[in-house]
């Protein structure tokens, strides 16, 4: 059996994949369109396509040990079924694991991608050294992973660790795309950073604003890269908006240390490289929300595998840790 991990990372709008040594060593990594919108059969072709080309990579199915792939939930990691990923069209209860396992030979696995993404930082990442994490994307939404012993926490039916969908004031006007109001989703990812900073200018609507500017006067073109460059330009709006980001972060990562108590929390995605401003405002808010006396000395740190997370998250379940986790 080969010693090469081909990761599959499943993306709505492309399918990253990889060849990932033993050790860790990304040696090849390609990129495909997924082609979402046109259904499962053409999408699905899009993954298969990208794994035949790694394993022509690779030099043949002789050299690789097996296929992960991450995705986006809902999904059971242990029976590797793809249940209904909104961001996936038609890909309702498909046994993907079995059918990549028919299709090349190889053994296949699954996981959320949240959690591959976990255990990739754990295996290579910010938390080398750390056994029980605490993993965190803030992007288009907040995805999480629980790693316990240096293993995905799966939970009875293999759903645990929705950590973005845990309110943390259901008096809001927000309700989250899950139906509740109030989850840290809904309040603290890129688009309801917007929708906050939108509103904010409502109604500061005679003051000046670079942000405004940034966003040629059309509101509804904010994004979370346009609040953090007009913060550093010192535009009060944006400043006030990564504060009360960094609040609600804070909050909410306060009650998962009060729950799990991990060495470490790492937060990655888009939203998470604003940097010091949000991880300072995290850090000094953390302490007030917990009976954890020990909190304000959990290392929060920032993710250090960006662009090919997915890749080594999905390689990671088949590492020794990995394979560990799933038995």
């Amino acid at each position: 059996m080969g010693q090469l991990i081909i990761g599959i990372d499943v993306g709505g709008t492309k399918v990253a994949g990889g060849l990932v040594t033993q050790k860790g060593r990304l040696v090849d990594s390609q990129i495909v369109p997924t082609y979402a919108d046109k259904g499962f059969k053409r999408s699905y072709a899009q993954i298969t396509n990208l794994i035949g080309r790694l394993l022509r990579a690779a030099g043949g199915a002789k050299n690789v040990k097996a296929i992960g792939i991450c995705a986006p939930g809902p999904l059971n990691p242990k029976t590797g079924v793809i249940l209904n990923p909104p961001n996936l069209p038609g890909w309702r209860n498909i046994e993907l694991a079995k059918r990549v396992t028919r299709e090349f030979g190889l053994p296949s696995r699954v996981e959320n991608d949240a959690n591959a993404a976990g255990l990739a930082e754990v295996l290579f990442g910010a938390a080398v050294g750390f056994k029980d994490v605490f993993y965190v994307t803030v992007s288009t939404g907040i995805g999480t992973g629980i790693i316990i012993d240096r293993k995905i926490y799966h939970g009875k039916n293999g759903i645990a660790g929705e950590g973005g969908h845990v309110s943390i004031d259901f008096h809001s006007p927000y309700r989250c795309g899950c139906g509740v109001f109030g989850c840290i989703e809904a309040l603290a990812a890129g688009p309801g950073m917007a929708r906050r900073a939108r509103v904010m200018l409502e109604q500061e609507h005679s003051a000046p604003s670079v942000l405004r500017e940034l966003a040629g006067g059309r509101a509804g073109q904010i994004t979370p890269l346009m609040i953090q460059q007009a913060a550093r330009g010192g535009d009060l709006v944006a400043k006030a908006i990564l504060d009360e980001t960094g609040y609600y972060l804070g909050v909410w990562l306060a009650g998962m240390i009060t729950l799990f108590d991990p060495e470490a929390v790492v937060i990655g995605g888009g939203v998470s490289r604003i940097g010091k401003p949000l991880f300072d405002r995290i850090r000094r808010t953390i302490p007030g929300h917990t009976i954890n006396g020990f909190a304000s000395k959990t290392p929060i740190l920032p993710a250090r595998l960006h662009t090919n997370v997915g890749v080594y998250g999905a390689a990671s379940v088949f590492l020794p840790a990995g394979e560990e986790a799933d038995s």
